[in-house]
This record gives C-alpha cells, structure tokens and sequence, in this order.
C-alpha cells in the first residue's frame, strides 16, 4: 500500500492477457525514465564531449607540461597519461551521484512519480531497479565518449585499455545505490549539500585522481585507500595505461562490487519505508 491510499493491484488480479502484456516492472521504470530522457539527450551530449575535451587539455596538456618538466610525477608515464584514467573514474562518480539524488527526492517528495508508479503492480525492487538501469545506461554513453576522447588524446594502451570502460561504469553503479538510499532516506537537499561537501568533492581531490596517494600525508593515506573512488581510479588507471597488477584488481572489483549489493539491498530497504506502509 502507497502512502495510505488503495493497495495496487497484483499481477494476479489482472486478467491472463493483460499479464502476458504487460512489461516487466523494472523495464518498465527504465522505459519511462527513457522516455523523459529523450526531451534532454542534446544537452548532456555536448556536455558530455565538451567536459573530458576541456579536462584533459586544460589540466593534461597545460597543467602536464608542467609536472612532467619538473619531474614530480613518478609513474613512468606522461601526466597527460596518468590524469586522464582518474578524471574517467571521477567523472563515474560525479554523473552517478547526480542521477541518484534530486532525480529520486523530486519523484518522492515534490512530483510524487514513485507513488504514482507504485499504485501499478510495479514493486519497490523493480523501481529500484528500473532506475539503477537507467543510471547504467548514462553511465556507458557519457564514459564510452570519454574514454574516445582519452584515445583522441594518446591517453588509451590498447586493447587493455578498453576494459576500463566496465570498470568505470562499475565505479559509478557502486556510488549510485548508496547514494540513492542516502536521497530516499534524507528528508531535504541539505543532505547533498553535506553529501557533496564532505564526500564527493574531496574524494575527487584527494582519492588519486590528480595525484599518487603516497604524495599525501601519512595519516590521511589511508582514509585515501578506503575510499570507493581509490578502488576506481586504480582500477581504471591500471587498465588504461597497460600496468594492471591482477590481485589489486581482484581487490578493487572486490570492493566496488559489495558496495553496490549493499547500495541495493539499502536502497530496496529506504525506498520501501518511504513508499509502503
């Protein structure tokens, strides 16, 4: 039952062709959530081919020229080389988070959607998934440009190099559940605001992206390795530039893999307290 009001009817009170008909519930949220995608698909294309083009020549070409003359950068290879990897793992990261949080408290708490979607025989599981779906197809368009632009640039060892578009998209999945059950838990935007503030941002500044973890003060090295955008940029990094060591890899999968079942299984869990009773 949706926040009070008539239970939603089950599968099995429709007739036997009605069901045979009907698509699967979380095919059916991701074809919604398609079907309003396609009236700003223009926007977050230019945006998606403008930002890895500008990121990279501003901060690895420019910035590179640079660290590579003063020899800071210790990894056997051009800045340029090394950035480009991180800045696809980060972008992950950043387009994931932005997906899961004024998208789902928009349509739980201003334009109620998900109570809307929830009075068809639509499940939480399927809503949940339906839009973890949605959010895997952003994330293969948007980062399948940016790693073109990563081979536009001499930044790609291939045919290695191509994996890192998986891990990638795996990164962002491992932030979008958590960060999804963070939106439906919260109970207004100042929780992205703190979310952002303390999470997110330093992350991308301080999870080596720009520069080795080791370059860090000792004891914030740590905190660095816990994070989940580490694990994602390593992995990435590791596969673009053709360095892979298999066992912290296993590690890197390892982490960012559990973080998305328990985002899930969250997620399934704050949605359902939100939306049934």
């Amino acid at each position: 039952m949706a926040f009070g009001t008539q239970e939603a009817p089950s599968d099995a009170d429709l007739p036997w062709s009605v069901r045979r008909s009907l698509p699967r519930g979380s095919q059916a949220v991701f074809e919604g959530k398609m079907l309003n995608y396609k009236g700003n698909w223009k926007g977050s294309v230019v945006s998606s081919v403008l930002e890895p083009v500008l990121f990279l020549a501003a901060m690895g070409i420019s910035l590179g020229t640079l660290v590579d003359q003063g020899g800071r950068l210790d990894q056997g290879v051009d800045y340029l080389v090394f950035l480009a990897p991180g800045l696809l793992a980060a972008t992950a990261m950043q387009t994931a988070t932005f997906e899961s949080t004024y998208p789902i408290m928009g349509a739980l708490k201003w334009h109620k959607t998900f109570e809307g979607i929830l009075s068809t025989p639509v499940k939480v599981r399927d809503l949940v998934t339906g839009h973890l779906l949605f959010i895997l197809f952003r994330l293969v368009t948007t980062l399948a440009v940016f790693l073109a632009v990563m081979g536009a640039f001499g930044a790609l060892e291939m045919p290695l190099g191509l994996l890192a578009l998986p891990a990638a998209v795996l990164t962002g999945l491992a932030f979008a559940a958590p960060v999804s059950a963070f939106a439906a838990w919260v109970q207004n935007d100042a929780g992205f605001a703190a979310l952002l503030r303390f999470g997110i941002v330093p992350m991308f500044l301080f999870s080596g992206t720009f520069f080795p973890v080791d370059q860090l003060p000792a004891v914030l090295q740590p905190v660095a390795y816990a994070t989940p955008l580490w694990h994602g940029v390593s992995l990435t990094r590791g596969l673009s530039v053709g360095q892979l060591d298999p066992l912290l890899a296993m590690v890197n999968v390892g982490y960012l893999a559990v973080l998305l079942l328990v985002g899930v299984w969250l997620a399934r869990r704050q949605f359902a307290k939100r939306l049934v009773i």
